[in-house]
């Protein structure tokens, strides 16, 4: 294939290839050229110009296929238009020449094609370059028409099209000749001439005036007519034309209006036009009368479906704005259509029309109209409905019959009222809360006019009154339980109306079926109400006989309905639905006989409308609880079933008797029995059956309550007897594979003898019903893995589906073929597989009629299907030959369709075994893609079914490079290529799925460059299927690769004002149309403008109704968001912003004015000004709808999203000064901090909509940003945040969501926004802040009205919902009062500073005061802590496991009903984590003292209800008789209940605040002495809690989490050691002997540890856990395992925290232990902490001491010094050797190592500098310790490093001093003199820095000490040492001044300590200065200048009063 890419055709390859291939060959060649055209040199293509033309010329000669002359004629006209056009007459008169051609022959065909199509694309390509030519090149193409066969005509047609496009207004001369020529043509035979007319007229009428003025009519004639006998593709076609030509006579196009003088057609004659169309069809007034009768007068469908859809056009290309000024003319004309005798003959003629009329608004209103002129529509529709229902009263109440029509009025008035009421519902259903102006004007009276309707005579119009009813309240939710109120009042008073009875009773069945997609529901007393309601109506509906029908059905239907409500309602009533339910239906068959016998034809009628009535009720319960369904409730079932099933089987007789009147009501018993038998478990009913085998709402008023099927707007159930065969059918089903393999048999054969018993048509229908029915029988075998059964019933089965294998009707040839492949799965046996397949071989090689011929390809595909695989791999090579064949059977396109339908099935099903006939397959598609006229389209759908397969099996291969790989990935393109440019949109479809199968497997070679806008384009299609194909293609490709899909589709946009990528036009007077033969595209790039695909796909969110398209979309956008949103940050927030912005008040209209573009007019005559000026109008008239709100809702998430996004990449986007630095350095940096108040605006736009789910996203957004931005500070104000501003902002969204009529799931997050709020510090003003506070009291209000106060609209649980998360944000308040106020605590009381200097006066007030924030928190307190509590016991209730569910109390719990207990837990578990943590932190600052009693106090005025509630007592005097410890004990019992329970297992979805929160709640508890006496007290308590803790780390991993443990760990084991030091001190006090008090504590005298009782066991276990966790080599299993790799990296931050807690409560231990227990922790706990400062003390460059080291030498202290270890003789032995082994341990690990990083020299000197302080001399004083000790103190005097010298001086200092002289004399001997020798060194080598400065003096201290330790008689010695060594530190004069500064201050601290030793002892000094004169003289000369520059200084200051001595003043300064 690479051959073929070069700019001219590769001959010799062409030569040396088969001839097969050559087809595909020049076609890759054309597609290259077709790309490189537009992108060559001009100059390179004019050099090879000739031989190209002849290239391609010559191509037109070999017969190319549809697809190649295709390209070819676009090639041409692009050569020459890029090229020179010397030569464009010679080629264009040898294509007429071709065309003149007498040869007739099926060969020259494709030629003769070719040439036409060449014809064509010249002329819409260069137009009037060729003008001069075209009168010739038309008559020629004109008289060719005449004698052309279909294919002929049609391209003929297709190029007329082109030609007229391209030269415009300048073809006039031949306009009519077109149009004389075309019309009579709109009547072809086939098809696709029909769709060509259509196409060619509807370019016809963009210029010539006569279509839509002279000929208006007969244009709407013709129409009609080619309407007739149509295809969908026709009806599009014919439908656009016809409403194009219709708009164009109402509003002409200016440029032709001023041409000519024309008479405009008014608005009434264009409608009547249509109206003959959809009433008379083609018949109309062009026949007689005599004819007309003759007829029979019904309309063909197909012509109501194309008027229907020409509606459409009509009014879409008029616009949006037409519609809404228009929009009462048009509805009424609409609605007349359906009230018109003619459209309403027949029941189904009228139910036909009423979908026709329907479609016609849903699809102008719906999409057409933005969201304010969709209300103004809606109130149009509703004066329309009170005029016609004023008309029925009118009628109705005539009792004089003066008007005799008037019962033909209400017939009609019922079926607009149906269309009205369907168009007013769906409506209002799309603009959910939008429309609650329709609802609260009274003007408009939108409910009274509705519910009037409730009262039509006819049931059809009441059911649709019922279905709006259900739409508004589910728009609106709030109207839920008023509406229901309303109809049930209603009911109640106007019980004797039969008409008020029905409608009411469906109204109210509407409602409550509407109840579960309204999530917040409707209070749970309307259950009751309901069924005391229906039991009435029952109870009555003998009373009296004109009522007992309508009251029996209202009844049960009512019953249904409540079902839909769920088991948590059902629940209550279930007892005695199940009595009624028995009382239907007679009890014994005795009854059941007497009863035949009894009752006259209205009391049968009643009875079975009773009991269908029943049936259904019974069918909604099993479908709707199937919770409830116990063996029990199914076995009461049974009964009256079983009865039923008995009665079906009297019913004839019955019928017999009292007339065939009864057989309506005994089918619908007959459907509700099979629909509840299809829905009960089968074994419930076996051994029990015996089969009898022999939408429009008003067929079924029970799917007004029923969930409706997705995707459906309007329930539309089909008639009764359609529906009980199709329930029989399904039973079918169900029941085959239980029933006994006799009982098959027979029904089999039953089977067979009804087909042969049947005639004619009728044969077909039964046919058809036995296959559905054997079908669904088999699909239930295959189900349940069951067998078919002996060879006789396979052999019955057989015979039944093999003589329907060749029947006539394909339907009947598909079902059989289906049911052969379920039994070959059913039966699986190889044997039988083999006959089958072997039958279907040979009489597809002997058989030549299609009808065999198709059936049993279809059989064999079917049989792989079933069988897969492996089971048919034998047949595979035969099944693969014949179909193969099969499909080259060019004569008859259906057996190419089926057989290519039953290959895709094989290669789907054979998967890899299809591999080896990939190639034969993939050569045999391309070539009939290359040859099948594209007008066959179901053998181009069938082919690009294969191609998808085939991509299939081959899959991932297809990135290889191998040759045959290669070779089958581009023969995989070309096809794609050829189906992506077919016109009919499911072979489209089919392509782009093959595309993207290919980009799945092979993404490098899909060219996304030329795919992107390809299905940009067909984003605009009008075909839903197209749409869906490209949405899906772009949510995949998005995935990968978001940024190249944005920029090809922004490409486009750049495009789209150079036409040259739709086959460019040279002439820039006219806009070619694209090339492509489907008009639905519009010009590549017109959809998509500067917002790009992004922008395109939010504009489709607000047109598309289809539930999967638009979940696509959104996945689209979020694929492209999550890739893209931060780099093109402002983009995506303007995006979101022009969406959110959009108020309704926007100009309504539309993005799918598709009309304009298409038509854009060929302005000829008019100079370039006017020209250039009218485009423009044209662009601004081009309307756009409003986003809707469903789109604005998205808008709002992705918001959220960007934000989250953002915080993922970078900090800078919550740093405005570094977001500040970053737009400077970079420009084109964009940083959301930037945008913040553009974030703001959003958040405060989408919060204060109409449409509650806008406001719930707005909220979110909000709680999003102020979470994200609360902490970035404001640079210009330092001490200020960047939100504090936009206060007011935050205040306005919150404020309308505390307003009393807003729905409690927007009060709850409102609520949970307000905490953030006030919790986020951004406001530290508390006059500011009160207004947000406000809002929060009085929604505390409303929580304190208690239960059954407010007037209910919603589920109770609703009212749960808001209550609790009004607790939930005070508590979250509280705890960040309660935060704020301990920092304030803890920090040292300060004079508060003030930061602005501009206003100095009033600046404190920025600075909370210490406790600002609990002064508002402060008065609600006693309220709020006696509700939390209430709240936490309900939840603690609420978590019991169901086995205890007898413990809940029975009327509920504080805040929850026990009706709603299963919605209410959610809403606990939501919100009772910070109320815990609320509640620990109120009982730790009043420290348990507040007892119950005198809160209740407080709060008077209560309903007593409420306060009784506060705990659960039953009232408030037993409450207050409750004792403070035991009302302690309680809360300390419900706290760590709920905290233990939640712990033990928070599920891995549970949010981490809720573990952090009740982490934190322990914590605080614990710090209260009374929790910690009794959490000591009971050391279960406390093993059991840590045993919680441990196994929490085990799943949770985060180290906040971890850090709290610890925590919570450390109290834990504080709380123990207070507790034991208490019991200590008291035995101390009562003076017993000293044995028995220290045998207190764990491990008693034995020293064991019980694991389960020991807190210390249990502890160490979790802190063990820990260590290991962070530091794994601590455990030898850990670091002997082989997956251990021992890598020693340093411990991150928090980890080190971790450790350093789990270390310091290591160490706590030991003093929770018997001295006999602390030997038996101590090693454990000793080598643990060794390891951890061998681990971390790690030299750092910065000396920093990590906390671990800190903690783990403050270990070793308390350790060391245990007091009980000196005292207890038993364990002396043992404590010496652990404390020596200890140290031997450190001192072996500072020994420095090779392999490991150098230790912390410093940190393990001091280790072992603590055991020498703490440990008696006796422990350590051992040799070889000793030594050890003494070389660490020696390698650290003699380090390199000034610091470690330092601090080892200072060590050694404190070890010199130690009290025990036996201790500190070694190392004095051993050590000191090295300290001399050190010092002596450094008059030599003077310190350069402060460290080595500092170490200097450290040492001089350590001499000093020395002198000082020593005896009087050594002083003088020891002087000589140190006083030589100062002296010699001093500088001399000039030395001095270059002297560093470090060199200076040593002198000085020398001069210091000579002028402080000399008095300290005078006579030693003396004698050492005596000694030695030099040193003397420099002594002195140093004090002198000393005193000189003090004198210089002091003269430069004020003098002082008085001068003291030098020395003095001196030795004051040192100190």
């Amino acid at each position: 294939m690479e051959l073929a890419h070069s700019l001219l055709l590769n001959e010799e390859a062409l030569a040396q290839i088969t001839e097969a291939k050559r087809p595909v060959f020049i076609f890759e060649w054309l597609r290259f050229l077709d790309k490189v055209l537009v992108a060559a040199n001009k100059t390179d293509v004019k050099e090879k110009q000739k031989k190209l033309v002849e290239q391609l010329t010559g191509l037109i000669s070999s017969s190319p296929g549809p697809p190649t002359r295709k390209l070819l004629a676009k090639n041409l006209a692009a050569l020459y238009s890029i090229g020179d056009t010397f030569t464009v007459f010679q080629t264009l008169d040898k294509c007429n020449d071709i065309i003149r051609n007498k040869d007739d022959t099926a060969a020259y065909l494709p030629t003769k094609l070719a040439a036409v199509a060449c014809v064509g694309a010249f002329y819409e390509k260069m137009g009037r370059m060729l003008g001069s030519a075209f009168p010739e090149t038309v008559n020629n193409l004109l008289k060719s028409l005449k004698s052309a066969e279909s294919q002929g005509r049609s391209e003929i047609l297709m190029s007329l099209q082109k030609v007229l496009s391209g030269l415009g207004g300048a073809a006039a001369s031949s306009h009519r000749d077109i149009y004389k020529n075309a019309r009579s043509l709109l009547t072809d035979r086939s098809m696709a001439v029909r769709c060509a007319v259509a196409k060619c007229l509807l370019e016809l009428q963009n210029e010539a005036v006569f279509m839509w003025t002279a000929e208006l009519e007969n244009i709407a004639t013709l129409c009609f007519k080619a309407l007739e006998n149509s295809n969908y593709g026709v009806r599009v076609a014919v439908s656009k034309l016809l409403g194009t030509v219709m708009a164009t006579a109402l509003m002409p196009k200016q440029a032709t209006v001023m041409r000519q003088n024309v008479k405009r057609a008014t608005f009434d004659e264009v409608l009547e036009l249509m109206a003959t169309g959809f009433l008379r069809g083609g018949s109309g007034f062009l026949k007689s009368g005599g004819e007309m009768l003759k007829v029979g007068g019904s309309v063909n469908r197909e012509v109501r479906v194309g008027v229907t859809q020409a509606y459409v056009v009509f009014v879409t290309t008029l616009g949006g704005q037409w519609l809404e000024r228009s929009f009462a003319t048009f509805l009424s004309h609409v609605l007349d259509l359906v009230s018109h005798p003619r459209a309403t003959q027949t029941h189904v003629e009228a139910v036909y029309s009423r979908r026709c009329v329907s479609f016609i608004l849903r699809a102008t209103v719906g999409s057409l109209l933005g969201e304010k002129a969709q209300i103004a529509a809606a109130k149009e529709i509703c004066q329309a409905i009170g005029k016609q229902m004023k008309a029925v009263e009118a009628v109705v109440n005539d009792t004089s019959g003066e008007n005799k029509s008037g019962a033909a009025d209400i017939a009609a008035s019922q079926h607009v009222m149906v269309c009205a009421l369907q168009e007013l519902g769906s409506l209002v259903q799309s603009l959910n809360a939008t429309a609650s102006p329709l609802i609260q004007e009274a003007s408009i009276g939108l409910l009274e006019i509705v519910t009037s309707v409730l009262l039509h005579p006819s049931m059809a119009a009441r059911l649709a009154a019922a279905w709006c009813l259900r739409c508004v309240a589910v728009a609106l939710p709030f109207q839920l339980t008023p509406f229901l109120d309303r109809c049930a009042e209603r009911l109640n008073n106007l019980k004797t109306s039969p008409e008020a009875v029905s409608g009411y009773s469906f109204a109210m069945a509407a409602l409550l079926g509407g109840v579960h997609q309204c999530p917040l529901g409707i209070p749970h007393a309307k259950g009751k109400m309901v069924v005391s309601i229906a039991e009435d109506l029952l109870r009555t509906a003998a009373q009296n006989s004109r009522l007992s029908l309508q009251r029996t059905q209202a009844g049960w239907l009512l019953l249904g309905a409540l079902m839909t409500l769920g088991p948590s309602v059902v629940r209550y009533h279930l007892p005695k639905m199940l009595l009624l339910w028995r009382n239907v239906f007679p009890r014994s068959l005795k009854e059941l006989e007497a009863e035949k016998a009894r009752g006259d034809s209205f009391t049968w009628q009643v009875t079975l409308e009773g009991r269908a009535g029943a049936l259904c009720a019974m069918r909604s319960f099993v479908a709707h609880c199937p919770e409830l369904l116990t063996e029990d409730v199914i076995r009461k079932l049974m009964t009256p079933i079983e009865c039923a099933m008995t009665m079906m089987s009297h019913i004839p007789s019955v019928i017999k008797a009292h007339g065939a009147h009864l057989k309506a009501s005994a089918a619908m018993v007959r459907l509700r029995l099979y629909d509840i038998l299809a829905l009960l478990p089968p074994k419930t009913y076996e051994g029990k059956l015996k089969i009898c085998g022999s939408g429009a709402l008003e067929h079924d008023p029970s799917s007004i309550y029923l969930r409706i099927p997705a995707g459906e707007a309007v329930p539309g159930p089909l008639p009764l007897g359609v529906s009980v065969i199709d329930a029989s059918v399904a039973l079918f089903g169900v029941v085959f594979p239980h029933v006994s393999y006799k009982h098959r048999l027979q029904m089999l054969d039953h089977f067979a003898e009804c087909v042969k018993q049947a005639k004619g048509v009728r044969q077909q229908a039964v046919q058809l019903n036995i296959f559905t029915a054997v079908l669904s029988a088999l699909k239930g075998l295959a189900e349940n893995k069951s067998t078919l059964g002996p060879e006789e019933v396979r052999k019955s089965a057989l015979t039944l589906v093999m003589g329907a294998l060749d029947n006539p009707n394909p339907i009947l040839r598909c079902a059989a073929g289906e049911a052969l492949g379920r039994m070959a799965q059913v039966v699986g046996e190889a044997t039988f597989i083999a006959r089958m397949a072997q039958y279907s071989f040979d009489k597809l090689k002997s058989a030549r009629d299609v009808v065999s011929r198709t059936g049993h390809s279809l059989a064999l595909g079917c049989l792989h299907r079933y069988v897969g695989g492996i089971g048919s791999g034998q047949h595979l090579k035969t099944s693969v030959s014949i179909l193969l064949a099969l499909a080259q059977d060019g004569t008859s396109p259906e057996v190419q369709t089926w057989s290519l339908h039953s290959l895709a099935l094989i290669v789907d099903s054979s998967g890899p075994m299809y591999r080896g006939y990939v190639e034969p397959t993939l050569s045999l598609v391309l070539t009939l893609l290359l040859t099948v006229p594209p007008s066959h389209t179901e053998v181009h759908q069938c082919l690009g079914r294969c191609l998808g397969a085939i991509i299939t099996t081959v899959g991932p291969e297809l990135q290889g490079n191998g040759a045959t790989i290669s070779t089958i990935r581009s023969s995989c393109l070309v096809g794609c290529a050829i189906t992506q440019d077919h016109s009919d949109s499911l072979v489209q479809a089919a392509a782009i799925s093959c595309l993207q199968q290919l980009h799945m497997f092979a993404p490098r070679h899909v060219n996304l460059s030329s795919l992107v806008p390809s299905l940009c384009v067909h984003l605009c299609s009008s075909h839903l299927l197209l749409r869906r194909a490209a949405v899906a293609c772009l949510r995949q490709l998005a995935q990968r690769e978001a940024a190249e899909v944005c920029e090809y589709a922004m490409s486009l946009a750049k495009n789209a004002g150079d036409k040259e990528s739709s086959s460019a036009n040279v002439n820039p007077f006219a806009p070619g149309v694209s090339s492509r033969s489907d008009i639905h595209c519009r010009h590549q790039g017109v959809n998509i403008t500067e917002t790009g695909l992004e922008g395109l796909l939010f504009g489709m969110l607000d047109r598309e109704t289809d539930r999967k398209l638009c979940s696509d979309i959104h996945d689209t956008l979020g694929h492209m968001l999550s890739s893209l949103a931060v780099e093109k940050l402002s983009h995506w927030l303007m995006l979101c912003k022009d969406v959110l912005a959009a108020s309704s008040d926007m100009s309504t209209a539309t993005l799918l004015s598709s009309g304009k573009d298409e038509e854009s007019e060929k302005k000829d005559e008019m100079d370039d000004d006017t020209m250039f000026t009218t485009l423009g109008e044209e662009d601004k008239s081009k309307p756009f709808v409003a986003p809707r709100w469903a789109t604005r809702v998205f808008a709002a998430d992705c918001l959220c999203r960007i934000i989250n996004l953002c915080e993922n990449a970078d900090q800078a986007h919550f740093d405005l000064a570094l977001a500040r630095s970053a737009k400077l350095r970079n420009p084109t940096n964009d940083l959301l901090v930037l945008h913040l108040s553009d974030l703001i605006r959003m958040a405060f736009m989408a919060a204060t909509d109409h449409s509650n789910q806008l406001r719930m996203a707005g909220l979110q957004a909000l709680e999003d940003i102020i979470k994200k931005f609360a902490s970035v500070p404001e640079p210009e104000f330092p001490g200020h945040v960047i939100l504090e501003q936009y206060q007011a902002n935050v205040g306005a969204a919150l404020r309308p969501a505390f307003s009393q009529d807003t729905p409690s799931d927007i009060i709850a997050k409102a609520c949970q926004v307000c905490s953030t709020w006030i919790g986020s510090g951004v406001v530290s003003d508390l006059n500011d802040l009160r207004r947000v506070h406000n809002l929060l009291v009085s929604s505390l209000d409303k929580v304190q009205a208690g239960k059954g106060s407010s007037s209910q609209l919603y589920r109770e649980s609703a009212t749960t919902m808001e209550k609790l998360a009004v607790l939930k944000a005070w508590a979250e308040v509280y705890v960040v009062a309660m935060n704020i106020k301990k920092e304030a605590e803890s920090k040292p009381k300060r004079a508060i500073k003030n930061t602005d200097d501009d206003d100095d006066d009033y600046g404190t007030i920025d600075e909370l005061p210490p406790d600002s924030l609990i002064t508002l928190v402060q008065p609600e307190l006693p309220t709020l802590s006696r509700l939390w509590l209430a709240a936490l016991k309900d939840y603690a209730l609420l978590t019991l496991p169901a086995e205890f569910s007898s413990q809940l109390p029975p009327d509920g719990g504080a805040f929850y009903t026990p009706e709603t207990i299963d919605t209410a837990r959610l809403h606990y578990r939501n919100s009772w984590a910070p109320i815990l943590h609320a509640v620990a932190l109120w009982l730790n600052s009043t420290g348990f003292t507040c007892s119950e009693s005198t809160e209740a106090a407080a709060i008077s005025g209560l309903q007593k209800r409420s306060t009784s509630v506060s705990l659960n007592q039953a009232s408030g005097a037993v409450g207050s008789a409750k004792s403070l410890p035991e009302i302690n004990k309680d809360r300390m019992h419900l706290i760590l209940g709920v905290s233990i329970q939640f712990l033990c297992s928070p599920r891995p979805e549970e949010p981490i605040e809720h573990v952090t929160a009740c982490l934190q709640a322990l914590h605080t508890l614990l710090d209260s002495p009374y929790a910690r006496v009794h959490i000591a007290e009971d050391q279960l308590i406390g093993v059991e809690l840590l045993s919680v803790l441990h196994r929490l780390l085990l799943t949770w991993n985060p180290s906040s989490v971890q850090l709290l443990v610890t925590g919570v760990v450390q109290q834990i084991v504080r709380a123990a050691q207070d507790y034991l030091q208490e019991k200590r001190n008291t035995l101390n006090e009562d003076d017993m002997e000293k044995e028995a008090c220290t045998v207190l504590g764990e491990g008693g005298d034995s020293g064991g540890l019980i694991p389960g009782k020991s807190l210390v066991f249990a502890t160490m276990e979790l802190l063990m856990f820990i260590l290991v966790r962070h530091m794994p080599h601590l455990s030898t299993k850990v670091s002997d395992s082989p997956s251990h790799i021992a890598t020693k990296t340093r411990l991150s931050e928090e980890s080190a925290r971790l450790v350093a807690a789990t270390v310091t409560i290591l160490s706590d231990l030991p003093s929770l232990c018997s001295p006999a227990g602390c030997m038996t922790i101590l090693p454990t706990i000793l080598f643990l902490i060794a390891r951890i400062l061998k681990d971390t003390a790690i030299k750092s460059a910065d000396n920093q001491v990590p906390p671990p080291v800190s903690a783990a030498l403050q270990g070793i202290k308390s350790i060391v010094t245990l007091s009980m270890a000196k005292t207890e003789a038993g364990v002396q032995k043992q404590w010496t050797a652990l404390i020596r082994s200890t140290l031997a341990c450190i001192l072996e690990y500072s020994q420095p190592e090779d392999s490991v990083p150098t230790p912390d020299e410093v940190s393990m000197l001091t280790a072992i500098a603590l055991f020498l302080w703490s440990a008696s001399s006796e422990i350590i004083g051992v040799q070889s310790l000793q030594n050890g000790c003494m070389n660490r103190f020696k390698n650290a005097l003699n380090s390199c490093d000034p610091w470690v010298q330092a601090k080892c001086y200072q060590l050694l200092l404190s070890v010199f001093q130690h009290s025990n002289r036996a201790l500190s004399t070694p190392y004095i001997h051993s050590l000191a003199p090295i300290v001399v020798e050190k010092l002596k060194a450094v008059e030599r080598n003077r310190p350069a820095s402060n460290i080595e400065l500092l170490a200097v003096q450290e040492g001089i201290k350590v001499l000093e000490t020395l002198v000082a330790l020593g005896e009087e008689q050594n002083r003088v010695q020891l002087l000589a040492l140190l006083v030589p060594t100062l002296i010699s530190y001093l500088l001399d004069e000039n030395s001095f001044a270059s002297a560093t500064s470090a060199s200076k201050d040593l002198h000085e601290f020398a001069l210091q300590n000579l002028m402080h030793i000399g008095p300290l002892y005078p006579h030693a000094f003396k004698t050492v200065m005596g000694a030695a004169p030099e040193l003397k003289v420099r002594l002195e000369t140093a004090v002198r200048a000393s005193q000189a520059s003090k004198a210089k200084a002091a003269a430069r200051q004020p003098a002082p009063a008085i001068h003291s001595a030098p020395t003095i003043k001196l030795k004051t300064s040192f100190f």
